[in-house]
């Protein structure tokens, strides 16, 4: 469906009404349809994302591509297909690992998962998902496992999905969430940026399409501007900026948007759900690291700045340091040192050359390859759109607060991220390993009191994006007249109620490497061996997998 066409939205409701009856034997058989078409369209959906930002297929940054394309949409539809076979065996998902009390909240394993390997690919990494304080254990399943079967609503529903541009599996994965864990038929409008894989997902999706359950279109603001006003759409999804979002829900001019929330008329009288970006901050809590643990930090976090040319909203735009930390300089330079031998990027999302003089400060030699840049010590004061405007673009500022202890400066890094830095997507911490071993209450304390949906200690928090199991979203709270990073969550494939934000962890280092680091030696081997492996899953091909992980 290329053109506005009432008639035809109309009918697509009619199918719509189909999935609330299905049950979740086709649903499974249509997941699997889906993996088949996936795997049938790998080298298409590569070839044309590697042609759109000019990557070679035999470079690191083609490992990008692959891993947050059709590895990530993959693993989507295995673990989805795994929970719902066991929600048809026991009624509810089989967890990971016990759910935990602490802090007055319920504590959910959700990764390693049990079903994918994820001991042995992904070592050393763990994540939980943190409970809002008025979930219980008889409530941890309940509304998203009622949705994923046709069981929460009466009425057919059709969601207008507006697909981001960057990340091929966003676009994707929000609109498989809403189809199989919402049971919503979805018009997925796809972003100018990378409409060019509309004709791909049109054919791995084929059996959504065929079913009624999934139409991709094209066009322009205006095109989306009439979707948005059909009353054949009951609802829409974003993933974009706050502007967008904003246009759409209060209007499209500054003045209409202030008037219309002084007097609380938004435009839009459709319940609509986003994800909208960060001003991502990382905090390094001041203390004793080794040589290793420093340079393996700074590779962490190079790999959070470089990983997609920098057009992530999860790209570390902040680095919150301690004035007094004697390794501070150390760090900074080696985190520049790990940059400069990256590559740099063709920068293909429109406005990044504008957006990189705004934030860099300075004009770029190459506006086509914009340089990684660390601009160090700003302060709000002086350059405030560095901590309330996420610049989409390779820029990363460094601030430093004052503390005369670790604990301190813990709590006034945590106060300085929920006050000071725009978004309530994703922060991460780095922890001297004496201070989480020591005072492990103060830092469960921190994690507890961050406002973000997202939070990684030790680990960049974009890995939990990919990881599929895990809610991704904003910190819940947010209102149409004050959206921060956005409202609702995606992905959650253990269809947990109520996720207040995910927490990833790792060691200070990990081995093997891993395959997101920038400074990997053979990322495009080992993704293109997990590739392999998400599409025809079996142990036997774990070993190249982890031979080149080693060897990474």
């Amino acid at each position: 469906m290329n053109t506005f066409d009432e008639t035809t939205l109309a009918e697509f409701r009619h199918s719509a009404a189909k999935l609330l009856r299905m049950p979740i034997a086709e649903r499974r058989t249509l997941l699997q349809a889906c993996i088949a078409g996936v795997a049938r369209n790998v080298d298409s959906w590569l070839e044309a994302a590697w042609r759109a930002k000019r990557i070679s297929a035999n470079s690191a940054a083609a490992a990008e591509d692959i891993l947050t394309g059709p590895v990530a949409t993959l693993r989507y539809l295995r673990l989805l297909d795994q929970t719902l076979a066991d929600v048809a065996k026991q009624d509810r998902p089989n967890l990971p690992g016990r759910p935990r009390t602490s802090q007055g909240r319920w504590k959910i394993p959700v990764f390693p998962t049990r079903s994918l390997f994820d001991r042995l690919l992904f070592l050393g990494l763990s994540a939980e998902v943190w409970m809002s304080a008025e979930a219980t254990e008889q409530t941890l399943f309940g509304n998203h496992l009622r949705s994923a079967t046709g069981q929460a609503q009466q009425k057919p529903v059709v969601t207008l999905v507006l697909g981001a541009g960057n990340v091929s599996s966003i676009p994707a994965t929000d609109a498989l969430t809403k189809i199989f864990q919402d049971s919503q038929a979805v018009v997925l409008k796809m972003n100018p940026v990378n409409e060019y894989l509309g004709p791909i997902f049109a054919d791995a999706f084929a059996p959504l399409v065929d079913a009624g359950f999934l139409r991709i279109v094209y066009g322009d603001a205006e095109f989306a501007a009439k979707l948005i006003a059909s009353d054949n759409i009951d609802r829409i999804h974003i993933t974009g900026s706050d502007r967008t979002h904003d246009a759409i829900v209060w209007g499209s001019t500054v003045e209409e948007q202030t008037d219309r929330k002084r007097t609380n008329q938004p435009r839009l009288t459709k319940p609509i759900t986003s994800e909208l970006g960060n001003v991502s901050p990382w905090i390094i809590v001041p203390g004793k690291y080794s040589q290793r643990q420093l340079r393996f930090q700074a590779e962490n976090i190079a790999a959070s700045i470089t990983n997609n040319a920098s057009f992530n909203c999860i790209a570390t735009k902040m680095l919150i340091t301690c004035s007094s930390w004697d390794q501070r300089d150390q760090f900074l330079e080696l985190l520049e040192e790990i940059l400069a031998a990256v590559p740099g990027r063709f920068a293909y999302y429109p406005g990044a050359q504008e957006r990189f003089v705004q934030f860099a400060g300075f004009e770029p030699d190459d506006a086509e390859h914009l340089p990684w840049t660390v601009v160090r010590d700003v302060h709000p004061q002086q350059q405030p759109q560095m901590f309330t405007d996420e610049s989409f673009v390779c820029v990363v500022g460094e601030t430093t607060l004052d503390a005369g202890s670790p604990t301190e400066f813990l709590n006034s890094a945590v106060d300085f991220a929920n006050d000071q830095m725009w978004g309530t997507l994703s922060a991460a911490l780095t922890v001297p390993p004496e201070f989480e071993h020591q005072q492990p209450g103060q830092l469960d304390a921190a994690i507890d009191r961050l406002r973000y949906g997202v939070v990684g200690i030790n680990q960049w928090p974009g890995v939990v994006f990919a990881l599929m199991s895990t809610p991704w979203g904003a910190f819940p709270g947010s209102t149409l007249d004050n959206i921060q990073s956005g409202m609702g969550s995606v992905h959650n494939t253990y269809l947990l109620d109520c996720p207040e934000k995910t927490v990833l962890r790792s060691s200070l280092t990990m081995f093997p490497k891993p395959v997101w680091f920038s400074t990997h030696r053979c990322p495009e081997k080992v993704a293109e061996h997990l590739l392999d492996f998400y599409i025809r899953p079996n142990s036997w091909r774990l070993l190249p997998i982890l031979t080149c992980a080693i060897r990474g």
